[in-house]
């Protein structure tokens, strides 16, 4: 399964950026997507999940400011209002499923997108 990301760039503090996160391949079921993302020299951190049933969960930094959402289809979003340079960072989407390798044989995936930037500066 190849997750693939856009809607990251450069936005001044206060501003608004949408990513969004598309998901191909033979998916039989998704069971949650995400978004992390990692600044320079610190770790990787979860910013939002979402689940299957649309359950969603937040880090504290950006609960409030930032929505994460997916359609009907294999997409998920994520909505950032409220931008500070501490947003800075590469944001990566990752998702976790079912999907179909041959015939009524499906295993789990674990997959991650190549990650888009996003910079907050004035």
């Amino acid at each position: 399964v190849q997750l693939v990301e856009s809607g990251g760039g450069l936005v001044q503090p206060g501003g608004s950026l949408r990513l969004s996160c598309v998901a191909s391949g033979n998916i039989r079921s998704i069971e949650a997507m995400d978004w992390f993302r990692q600044a320079p020299g610190k770790q990787r951190e979860l910013v939002a999940s979402i689940t299957r049933t649309g359950s969603t969960n937040y880090a504290d930094s950006v609960q409030g400011r930032f929505t994460i959402s997916r359609d009907n289809a294999n997409t998920v979003f994520l909505q950032m209002n409220g931008l500070k340079p501490d947003d800075t960072a590469v944001y990566y989407c990752h998702g976790e499923g079912l999907e179909r390798v041959r015939a009524f044989v499906d295993r789990q995936f674990n997959s991650w997108g190549q990650g888009t930037q996003v910079t907050v500066s004035s």
